[in-house]
């Protein structure tokens, strides 16, 4: 047996294994790096300027403003005339693709009642622009 062995040509399922993984892994690559851009532009204190077709230009005192981490995002607003907060809650965001979803876990004594409501948007960074388009709710925001 030992002198009728013949070994098998196995280069052709080892170059097809290189390319199915080389493929998975520049596939799943570029989607990730696509997600994790948006994630990135996300970051930073955004100030509440209208909705879409109806921007203006940010307050100068007491206007309403985001800030977003790389997993939290809090709103506030102050009066303009004493600088008191008069509307602050957060918490928690996930992103999926442009499926942004937040969901509010502090509040102060104006907001709590949305404690524990989560909400879904669609969302666009465009330069200094950011754009929240609720996905079943009635919020459609330019930040």
């Amino acid at each position: 047996m030992i002198a009728n062995f013949k070994q098998k040509n196995r280069r052709p399922t080892l170059a097809l294994a290189l390319v199915v993984g080389l493929g998975l892994i520049t596939l799943t690559d570029a989607q990730q790096s696509a997600a994790s851009d948006l994630a990135k532009e996300l970051i930073g204190t955004w100030i509440l300027v209208g909705r879409p077709g109806l921007v203006g230009q940010p307050p100068a005192v007491g206007g309403r403003t985001k800030s977003i981490t790389d997993a939290q995002w809090s709103v506030t607003q102050t009066d303009p005339k004493n600088g008191v907060v008069v509307f602050h809650l957060g918490g928690p965001y996930t992103l999926k693709g442009n499926q942004y979803v937040e969901t509010v876990t502090f509040a102060n004594e104006s907001t709590k009642e949305m404690i524990g409501q989560t909400n879904k948007f669609t969302v666009q960074v465009d330069g200094d622009r950011l754009t929240l388009i609720g996905v079943h709710n009635p919020w459609k925001e330019v930040w």
